[in-house]
């Protein structure tokens, strides 16, 4: 059974596809925790998976990530759970101006070599090469769902 933050958060969900040049919604060709990877190369492979739980929470498994600066990373993404996630890849300030984007336009899907929106039981992939040292953080931005703990942690350098 859904907790009412679930389904408020199901509810919503209305098909759309938000990509570069939607109100709002562009990242140019700068990124803040890196860069697109190259598919071809060589990348340590890591296995996300999202759910609800009983409690209501949203969570990633695993929620904390260290790389080595320059290291690239095939993210393969997994929604277990009962309704849409994503998985947005930027720094902490950038996420947090994104969600309140989302607030606004809250149907907003993403495809972008940062960030994937998957519906339940489907998987994605996100090649990603970080260039840049620091602390940068995977969330979803979907209303509600950061709140409800969906956020997880990346340290590299």
């Amino acid at each position: 059974m859904l907790s009412s933050l679930a389904a408020l958060a199901l509810s919503a969900q209305l098909p759309a596809f938000a990509g570069p040049g939607d109100p709002g919604h562009s990242h140019g060709s700068e990124y803040s925790a890196g860069q697109p990877g190259d598919p071809k190369k060589p990348a340590r492979i890591v296995l996300v998976t999202m759910r609800e739980t009983q409690e209501g929470k949203m969570i990633y498994e695993p929620s904390k990530l260290d790389v080595k600066r320059g290291e690239q990373i095939r993210f393969i993404i997994t929604n277990a759970g009962e309704i849409p996630h994503e998985f947005v890849l930027a720094s902490e300030e950038d996420n947090l101006k994104h969600a309140e984007m989302m607030k606004k336009f809250p149907e907003m899907e993403h495809d972008d070599p940062n960030s994937k929106t998957i519906q339940p039981k489907k998987k994605a992939e996100i090649v990603w090469r970080f260039s840049k040292a620091g602390t940068f953080e995977f969330a979803c931005l979907i209303p509600g769902h950061r709140e409800a703990g969906m956020i997880g942690n990346i340290g590299v350098k």
